[in-house]
């Protein structure tokens, strides 16, 4: 199941970044990245053609209240949602607390590592503060990059799936999970 979550108030920091609620002044700082090709649609969006594209996603962001703005040297470069996942994909989680995260990084900071330690502070939140009992993440077949960091972060292969796009598209899709007890493990 879906268990509700607030992340509103909830503000997270590794060594480099900050994970905190979007705010309306982050507006022209999502429009930046949220505009560039190739950033949205390894998403499953196409880059964002107005501001005003940017501010109703902004609008859902905070309204949302589950979607983290991450934070490097005072900029917002990218989001980190933990979203509700597809009841029908996994219906064996009807009884657990499960999560899927969602994410996206402006193109400038690709390769960095900021994902990646973003993602595992996310995982110790959701774990040890929202007590999941799994979280799921998917990527599609093609987005390497999302493959990588998944895997950097200890989830592994759960299920082939196709994921229809916001553009209308459908992609072959992997969903990977992460179990607690595996987290905790590795930690």
């Amino acid at each position: 199941m879906n268990p509700v979550i607030d992340i509103s108030a909830v503000t997270l920091t590794t060594e480099r970044l900050i994970l905190r609620p979007w705010s309306k002044d982050d507006l022209s700082e999502l429009y930046d990245y949220a505009r560039v090709d190739g950033v949205g649609q390894m998403a499953g969006w196409l880059p964002h053609k107005t501001i005003e594209d940017s501010e109703r996603v902004l609008n859902m962001f905070i309204e949302g209240k589950k979607t983290f703005a991450i934070v490097y040297e005072d900029h917002v470069i990218g989001s980190l949602g933990i979203e509700e996942y597809d009841e029908k994909l996994c219906p064996e989680f009807q009884d657990l607390k499960v999560r899927e995260l969602g994410f996206v990084l402006a193109k400038q900071h690709w390769g960095k590592g900021f994902m990646s330690e973003a993602v595992k502070k996310v995982e110790r939140y959701c774990f040890e503060q929202l007590q999941l009992d799994a979280l799921l993440c998917g990527h599609f077949t093609r987005n390497i990059r999302s493959a990588s960091v998944q895997k950097k972060c200890g989830f592994h292969y759960l299920k082939d799936n196709m994921y229809h796009t916001r553009y209308d598209t459908v992609e072959p899709s992997v969903t990977n999970i992460l179990w607690k007890k595996e987290w905790e493990q590795a930690v």
